[in-house]
């Protein structure tokens, strides 16, 4: 699903060549750098370089994806998955998706914010009250990839769509890198490309994020938009799992929204069960 040399192509090809001292030239034939100038300006042969994005190259050194990553302008997190297309051998398994009662408790404990707890895939695998009546479904079973690109639109529940599918994306780029071998989520890419055009065109820029933290909107068909604010908290071991928070500034008008869609579940009954609340799946 993702290699080395086909993020090393959509990286070389974004690069201005002015950028890095290279005059324009108009009759250039391809978009940013040529092979050799990425090898020239990384110090490394350009037979090396040609066998990197030929996938013929293996375990470059450390020193290696330095230079590269300073020649193509990778940030943080780019870096970090070229070392690990790079390192494919020492690639983790994939993790089960099994939460343990503590963290449910966890979950219940979050009152007055929606919250939920989702894996690599994006699967929510458990979610509190408050964020059962957000979604207004049953969280388990839910993925948020699913639900974005092939139930929701534009003038669904995400308030920012378009920017919600550029984090969604580079987000299963990131989980691809890190569980190659993982037929679930091959399985969920395949879905994703044969039913949106958006994620195919997405996809194939080989874009990769990082979401911790930061404005998160939506908009809610009984009480209007909520502008929340999203927390990101990877939780211990290999589980690769996150707990998801969704909290509104004190005396926003999301709070009040929030206030109000408690409110209404409890009056008109909420999506779930309890018991349901707290299922979790292997």
């Amino acid at each position: 699903m993702d290699d080395l040399a086909g993020f090393l192509r959509t990286r070389r090809s974004r690069v201005d060549p002015s950028s890095v001292g290279i005059p324009a030239d108009n009759r250039r034939r391809v978009a940013g750098l040529r092979r050799e100038e990425v090898a020239h300006l990384s110090g490394v042969s350009v037979d090396y370089y040609v066998r990197l994005e030929q996938g013929r190259a293996t375990q470059p050194s450390d020193q290696v994806l330095d230079a590269l990553a300073r020649v193509l302008g990778l940030d943080g997190t780019e870096r970090e998955h070229l070392s690990r297309l790079a390192c494919r051998r020492s690639r983790a398994k994939a993790p089960g998706s099994r939460v343990r009662p503590e963290l449910l408790r966890v979950l219940d404990l979050v009152a007055e914010a929606p919250a939920f707890i989702m894996n690599h895939r994006l699967d929510v695998l458990a979610g509190n009250r408050l964020a059962g009546l957000l979604f207004g479904r049953p969280l388990p079973g839910l993925n948020t990839a699913r639900h974005l690109f092939l139930e929701e639109d534009e003038r669904g529940l995400y308030a920012d769509w378009e920017k919600c599918t550029l984090d969604v994306v580079g987000h299963l780029r990131l989980a691809v890198g890190q569980y190659p071998d993982d037929p679930r989520l091959a399985s969920l890419i395949g879905e994703l490309a044969m039913g949106s055009e958006r994620f195919r065109r997405l996809w194939a820029r080989a874009d990769v994020r990082a979401r911790t933290h930061g404005r998160k909107p939506y908009q809610h068909p009984l009480v209007g938009l909520l502008e929340l604010h999203q927390e990101n908290f990877g939780l211990p071991g290999a589980s690769g799992m996150e707990l998801v928070v969704l909290s509104a500034p004190p005396g926003s008008p999301a709070e009040d929204g929030l206030r109000l869609l408690s409110s209404l579940g409890t009056e008109h009954g909420d999506v779930e069960e309890p018991s349901a609340r707290a299922r979790t799946r292997e």
